[in-house]
């Protein structure tokens, strides 16, 4: 039985390779052309072509943590109908290989897919995509997004900041900083603007060209406003430099321990964590879908066909793939929208799709 496992783990494992491969210089091809467009665009010491090949090799982690789950499908259901088309798998199964068993034979390759895909999506493509747009931003100039850059808040005993981050600079500072300050009773107290700053290692942020207005709420007369210019200014905060690049990257693209830290800072002082709690299960449950794809290529391998190609078969596992990918992006839509419960929003396509494998395994393998 070991010898049948090993050989059913080592055909999935070159055809996923393969289909991976295939997916990944598609995708390599697209984003070459699309950044093609920047090349050149910022002077002969800018961005250029070599830039734009490191930025696209960059990308490639992300493109293999998305991809993951379908490929295993498409290349898991090529096995299974070749198998099935040569009928190894009728004389595997007259040698013992029951459902049963070949269902533990499936998931044990899909446990090795689910923590390589964890893996890439933890670790891997979060470092990665950073280094990428750092890339980018080094030869075209800044990180941004948006037209007013990162919004964030902080609560320190009984005052509150908005924070605002225009940009980003490749060497991992600040550019257009705007500090508001309110009070107890939600009447802003200062406003501090700084053309510069960095993260210190302190937990403080050292703020350079600063203007400063300070507001003296005296009772129902007004205020009085106070003006301060300083070269430099040092402010304490808990506001880290990965919870502003997590306001200006996408959250698909940070680790789970990160969007988790982000999810806690934003629920602590207030603010709207929808989407980044969706955007967190989804981070959890996503690598699980591996299982649910080796579990519907499984009855392929019962079908009954002698003559005739499989790429009928092999087309209806990428439509197959390409439903999950557009449900799982639908629902966390949605979800967002219509302010959904971020765990299920972000389960709900796992679950269906676990439905529709097992209710084909139901009829197609146990019984027949």
């Amino acid at each position: 039985m070991k010898t049948l496992r090993r050989f059913i783990h080592r055909e999935a494992l070159v055809a996923v390779s393969f289909v991976t491969a295939g997916f990944l210089a598609l995708f390599f091809f697209f984003d070459l052309v699309d950044e093609l467009r920047w090349v050149g665009k910022t002077g002969a010491d800018g961005y250029q072509l070599s830039h734009a090949l490191l930025f696209v090799v960059l990308s490639i982690p992300s493109h293999l943590y998305e991809l993951l789950p379908i490929t295993v499908l498409i290349g898991t259901i090529f096995v299974m109908a070749r198998l099935a088309q040569s009928s190894e798998f009728t004389i595997m199964r007259t040698s013992g290989l029951g459902p049963w068993k070949a269902l533990r034979t499936l998931l044990t390759l899909g446990g090795f897919f689910v923590v390589l895909t964890f893996a890439v999506g933890d670790y891997i493509a979060p470092l990665s995509d950073k280094a990428a747009q750092l890339v980018k931003a080094k030869y075209l100039g800044r990180l941004t997004t948006g037209a007013t850059g990162a919004w964030l808040k902080e609560k320190q005993d009984d005052r509150s900041y908005a924070v605002n981050v225009r940009a980003l600079t490749p060497d991992g500072g600040m550019l257009g900083v705007r500090i508001f300050e309110f009070d107890a009773k939600g009447r802003l107290a200062s406003q501090t603007r700084a053309a510069s700053g960095k993260f210190g290692a302190d937990g403080t942020w050292d703020l350079e060209k600063v203007e400063r207005s300070s507001f003296q709420h005296q009772g129902d007369d007004g205020a009085r406003v106070e003006h301060l210019q300083a070269p430099s200014l040092q402010w304490a905060t808990r506001i880290s430099a990965d919870m502003v690049s997590a306001s200006v990257l996408k959250p698909d693209r940070m680790a789970t321990l990160d969007l988790f830290q982000y999810v806690r800072h934003l629920d602590a002082n207030g603010q709207s964590a929808q989407r980044y709690e969706i955007e967190f299960w989804r981070k959890v449950f996503y690598p699980l879908s591996c299982l649910v794809m080796v579990v519907l290529a499984l009855p392929f391998a019962y079908l009954h066909f002698r003559s005739g190609g499989i790429a009928g078969y092999v087309f209806g596992g990428v439509m197959a793939g390409i439903s999950f990918f557009l449900l799982n992006n639908v629902f966390g839509y949605a979800g967002n929208l219509q302010q959904w419960s971020p765990w299920l929003t972000a389960a709900a396509p796992g679950l269906i799709y676990s439905v529709l494998s097992l209710a084909a395994f139901g009829w197609l393998v146990l019984r027949r």
